[in-house]
């Protein structure tokens, strides 16, 4: 019997069950609202989702999932975004951000000379950015820069769906603080990582720093092309003056540029340039910040570029050498990217005189050995004349420059050539040194020609040079003021775009009878040697180690006994050698590393008339020992240093002492004011009529020619020669004649500068010599005082004078009158080269016979005669 609680066939239960009689039993419906419709309830089988999700269960589950996917995604952004965060710099290292900026380079008055940097730079503040171009930059490059707050959602939409539309990222959506975060902190990976940094960081900078903070630091670090970065080193680079200074066009153009600083260049691609500025203007006028005439009247303005120069082209191997210098003291880093301000010793205007009196010179040498040809012509290796850029072609173009130019046409009485965009033109007479009458013979259409500039008309007019020779021959000059040190010029070649070879300061070359001061001085220290003191010039013969050595004089003659101020200043070579025999050539050699030269000497007798290699920089900074009463200050390019911030840099002070004493000095400046005056140099003493001294060297063959001389205030040095050291200059040409003349004309410029300088004579006198130190201003420099006791020696023929002075005696009569030839300077002894390795010691030849002091001397009298002599010695020639 069924269960009265148990249906064993619910339907059937359910049908009789008690209800209204008309059928089975149905829930009761739900009352109605007075007016409403009764509601319906949709099937579930009628849903949209019913076709994915059958069942409730399913379509729960999907939920169920969908929801916990949302959340992996969320933590996983969030998650993404903290590990974005977490290596993002602080706002507080932005509040002490200092960009890289460029180190100037600034001469003794202040004026730049030269810079070096990672990044060219020139911080400015706020103000300095004109109206014209901070509205030309939030114009073109973010219009809601002053409203937005960091990011624009608008632009970032936008943005995003033409990406979309594009399948490819074809439109940015930075904002300028977006730009700012990329450029200070970021790459320019095309990144969604790099992206999310980039908004993240924009909003923590709008939220530490104001709107005009945002803008000085854009404006600071953008880069515009051409190493360039900031607005304000870009408008001294590609219009020559300051960003407050800048015109509406000029502001358009530098506000272009961000865009793509290479694609936009307006030196590589000008019609980009212009199209892309019109841009910048067509925005502006729509933004309200001009009107339309000032639109049309800047669309029709040209770029109106102004390249500025590079700085460093007046003078590159001073620059290069205080680059070198500072590296080696601070390092690469601080030293480009520090902002240093590096105030030197060179005089900027001195500098220019030492670069024309080179090139001049120099050019003078080629013209004197004629015209030699052999030019290089790009045709016959392929090359094309409108494509070809030759590497001088970055400097200047000036008046007096010097040039490797493009021929382009050539034809009997006319020479075309090309300096970058730039053409010049020769005619019968810029070539007349040549003795070659028809252009088209000398030149041919592809030859690279050298030339000097002497009219460069302004804009694109064609110029007018003149035909110059380089057969590569090269010089090297170096001056600098005996006071303190400083080097007041250097010119390290003769063209720095194709050889940085230093040849002042890394070049060793052979010295000639430059070295004989060193000599002299040893003498002086070592035998008392005495101006007047007579010595003998005639053949002789010294025993070395090697063998007999028979030096001989440049003349083809002997003067015979002669003072040693004659001697000296006639550059005679066996009283030299004789001096340099007594004393021993290793105390000589001690004497020269005394006055700073560092070269390794070897100790062979040659070596007193020049055999050894010195650098010119030590043989100037050795000679200003002289005009210094014997104090030595090592030269010196830097005087000091300021940080960006202003404060001074801790630096080495130069190297100041004592190397001779004041007697010794004062005796070697009678000998070397000789020179100048009736000497081998008697043609500056001529010109200059100034109190001078110095020396003349030639090396065999004529491969150096040297002048080092000194004014009271200037110590200078010349060199001219070829790097090839067994390249000879040509048959005469001594130091007199090849180094001589640029020296003159430097000096003529130097010495006007203080026309009534003198020597110092006085039999009593305190020398104070500057030396610039780490703290020392360019005001107040501390000076080193050295006592100069007085000359008692009654046989001291030097130049002091005072109430207990003696009058220098003239040189004594001669026997025989000698006049050396113009121009006549000493050469080493052919069989006596620098580079030759000594033989083995062997047997002295029979007739010779040594004794204690080495030499054998065929004249019977004594070596060295003390005091004036009244019948024997030589005059000096006419003057």
């Amino acid at each position: 019997m069924p269960s009265l609680f148990t249906r064993e066939n619910p339907s059937e239960s359910r049908k009789s069950a008690p209800g209204n009689g008309k059928g089975p039993w149905r829930p009761p419906e739900p009352k109605n609202k007075p007016g409403g419709r009764p509601p319906q309830r949709v099937p579930y089988a009628r849903t949209w989702w019913y076709k994915y999700f059958p069942t409730r269960a399913k379509a729960r589950r999907a939920i169920f999932y969908s929801l916990l996917g949302c959340s992996a995604v969320f933590g996983s952004l969030v998650g993404l975004t903290l590990v974005n965060t977490a290596d993002l710099p602080q706002m507080e290292d932005l509040e002490h951000y200092r960009p890289a900026t460029t180190t100037e380079l600034l001469d003794i008055h202040g004026r730049t000379i030269g810079s070096f940097a990672l990044e060219r730079r020139v911080v400015v503040p706020y103000n300095d950015f004109p109206k014209v171009l901070h509205d030309a930059i939030i114009s073109i490059e973010d219009k809601s820069f002053d409203k937005n707050a960091g990011i624009n959602p608008f632009r970032v939409i936008g943005a995003a769906y033409v990406d979309l539309r594009s399948k490819g990222r074809r439109q940015g959506a930075s904002t300028l603080t977006m730009q700012l975060a990329r450029n200070l902190f970021l790459t320019l990976d095309q990144t969604w990582s790099r992206k999310i940094q980039e908004i993240l960081l924009s909003v923590q900078i709008e939220r530490h720093f104001t709107k005009e903070q945002i803008f000085t630091l854009y404006a600071n670090q953008i880069y515009l092309g051409s190493g360039v970065y900031g607005f304000e080193a870009g408008s001294e680079y590609y219009f020559s003056k300051k960003a407050r200074e800048l015109t509406l066009p000029e502001a358009a153009l530098l506000a272009a540029l961000p865009k793509g600083p290479s694609s936009y260049s307006p030196v590589r691609h000008p019609d980009r340039a212009l199209k892309r500025r019109n841009l910048v203007l067509s925005e502006m006028l729509g933004d309200g910040f001009i009107t339309e005439q000032q639109f049309q009247e800047a669309k029709s303005a040209p770029l109106g570029l102004n390249i500025e120069p590079p700085a460093n082209t007046i003078a590159p191997y001073f620059v290069e050498e205080v680059r070198r210098q500072l590296e080696q003291e601070y390092g690469a880093d601080a030293v480009h990217g520090s902002g240093l301000k590096v105030y030197t010793t060179m005089d900027l205007d001195l500098q220019q005189v030492a670069n024309k009196a080179v090139l001049d010179n120099v050019a003078a040498y080629e013209r004197r050995h004629g015209w030699k040809g052999k030019l290089t012509n790009i045709l016959e290796g392929g090359g094309d004349l409108q494509s070809y850029q030759h590497p001088d072609w970055s400097d200047t173009i000036e008046n007096g420059a010097y040039f490797h130019a493009l021929v382009i046409e050539a034809t009997p009485r006319r020479v075309i050539v090309r300096i970058g965009k730039r053409y010049a033109e020769m005619t019968a007479n810029d070539w007349a040194w040549t003795t070659m009458g028809n252009g088209d013979k000398l030149l041919q259409k592809g030859d690279i020609a050298y030339v000097r500039i002497e009219d460069a008309t302004s804009g694109t007019a064609t110029m007018h040079a003149s035909l110059q020779q380089d057969s590569g021959a090269q010089a090297s000059m170096m001056a600098m003021d005996n006071s303190n040190g400083d080097v007041l010029a250097m010119v390290g070649g003769r063209d720095f775009n194709l050889s940085q070879f230093n040849r002042a300061t890394q070049s060793e070359r052979q010295t000639g009878s430059s070295f004989k001061p060193y000599v002299y001085t040893t003498a002086v220290e070592q035998l008392h040697t005495k101006p007047t003191d007579i010595i003998v010039d005639a053949p002789t013969s010294f025993y070395t180690p090697n063998g007999p050595y028979t030096p001989h004089n440049y003349e083809p003659n002997y003067a015979g006994p002669m003072t040693i101020l004659n001697a000296f200043a006639e550059s005679r070579n066996i009283p030299a050698l004789k001096l340099a025999n007594q004393v021993g050539i290793r105390k000589v050699i001690e004497v020269a590393h005394r006055f700073g030269v560092t070269s390794n000497i070897p100790a062979f007798l040659p070596v007193a008339i020049g055999s050894a290699g010195i650098k010119l920089s030590e043989q100037v900074g050795a000679y200003s020992v002289f005009p210094n009463d014997g104090i030595l200050i090592k030269p010196h390019v830097i005087r000091r240093i300021v940080q960006a911030d202003g404060l001074p840099l801790k630096q080495v002070s130069p190297q100041v002492k004592e190397v001779i004493s004041v007697e010794t000095a004062r005796t070697m400046m009678t000998l070397l004011k000789a020179v100048p005056q009736y000497g081998t140099a008697a043609q500056a003493g001529a010109i200059l009529k100034h109190p001078l001294g110095g020396k003349t060297g030639t090396t065999n063959s004529y491969t150096d020619a040297w002048f080092l001389g000194f004014s009271p205030s200037v110590t200078c040095g010349t060199w001219i020669g070829f790097d090839d050291p067994h390249r000879t200059l040509g048959e005469k040409e001594t130091g007199a004649r090849a180094a001589l003349p640029m020296w003159i004309d430097f000096m003529k410029v130097a010495i006007a500068r203080s026309p009534n300088e003198e020597f110092p004579t006085a039999a009593k006198k305190t020398l104070a010599v500057e030396s610039t130190t780490s703290n020392a201003t360019e005001e107040t420099a501390p000076v080193v005082k050295k006592p100069v006791a007085p000359n008692d020696d009654s046989d001291d023929d030097s130049d002091d004078s005072g109430d207990n002075a003696k009058p220098a005696a003239k040189p004594a009569p001669v026997v025989r009158q000698t006049t050396p030839p113009d121009n006549s300077n000493d050469v080493m002894p052919d069989d006596a080269p620098a580079t030759k390795t000594p033989a083995k010691p062997s047997a002295p030849a029979k007739g010779y016979v040594p004794s204690p002091v080495g030499p054998y001397k065929p004249y019977s009298g004594p070596l060295l005669q003390k005091g004036p002599a009244a019948t024997q010695g030589s005059s000096p020639p006419p003057r």
